[in-house]
């Protein structure tokens, strides 16, 4: 196992992987990784080896990761993993995979997994364009989930969201027939994007109908934030997509 980390907790930020999106190079994140506490430090030395995947750069044999076959959930950017762990208590018969480049989030979640004696779900701290292009094979996720994604609220960051078209026909790949896909954002703007996008994608149908949205489902917890957000008036848009 590699560490991905000095003993010290400094990482030298990975470099910025890419999807082709017309004329232009799309970055899947922006790396912030805010302070690193002494706590998941050493949820990093200690833990990584049981819940951690290290980017192979080739299709990983899931079955041997998780050590049995079943069904597979992948989160995108799963922040503090309060979404994660969740799914993981509550959903014990899929197997969990998530991806987050913010190596605090990762750091408290691996301890959160731990506490939990959770055994379905293992960590990428990695960009999740190369891992879905190179480490996740066409067809085999029966859920994607992307909760709350950096809206880039700002008119001309808006092309640095993470939902382009792209990125939506590379998600569709992944997915199972029947599968799905599940995401939400605070923003309207963002929702509108979405709907944009992903309504036009081949190989998705909108469950709610064109540009529509459903109530919170269960799988998903409503976080602090998002309810500190509701308490101001502000909204929630849940999108949930079935692969054709």
């Amino acid at each position: 196992m590699t560490n991905p980390f000095s003993s010290d907790g400094a990482k030298a930020p990975p470099k910025p992987f890419t999807i082709e999106q017309g004329h232009r190079r799309v970055r899947s994140f922006v790396l912030r990784q805010g302070r690193f506490t002494p706590a998941q430090q050493r949820a990093f030395d200690e833990l990584w080896p049981r819940f951690g995947l290290d980017y192979q750069g080739h299709p990983r044999d899931f079955d041997v990761a998780f050590g049995r076959s079943a069904k597979r959930v992948l989160e995108i950017g799963f922040g503090n993993g309060e979404a994660l762990r969740h799914a993981a208590q509550h959903d014990p018969g899929r197997d969990l995979i998530g991806i987050e480049v913010h190596a605090p989030g990762v750091g408290r979640l691996l301890n959160a997994l731990a506490a939990d004696d959770a055994r379905n779900v293992r960590i990428y701290h990695h960009d999740a364009v190369e891992v879905l292009e190179n480490e996740i094979t066409d067809g085999s996720l029966d859920e994607i989930r992307i909760y709350f994604p950096d809206p880039w609220h700002k008119k001309r960051h808006n092309k640095r969201r993470l939902l382009q078209p792209g990125f939506a026909a590379l998600l569709t790949r992944k997915l199972a027939a029947g599968g799905r896909l599940h995401l939400a954002t605070d923003w309207h703007d963002y929702a509108e994007q979405m709907w944009d996008v992903l309504d036009a994608t081949p190989g998705l149908r909108n469950r709610a109908g064109p540009r529509g949205h459903v109530v919170r489902p269960d799988w998903r917890p409503q976080t602090h934030f998002e309810s500190r957000g509701q308490k101001l008036g502000h909204g929630v848009w849940d999108l949930l997509y079935d692969r054709s």
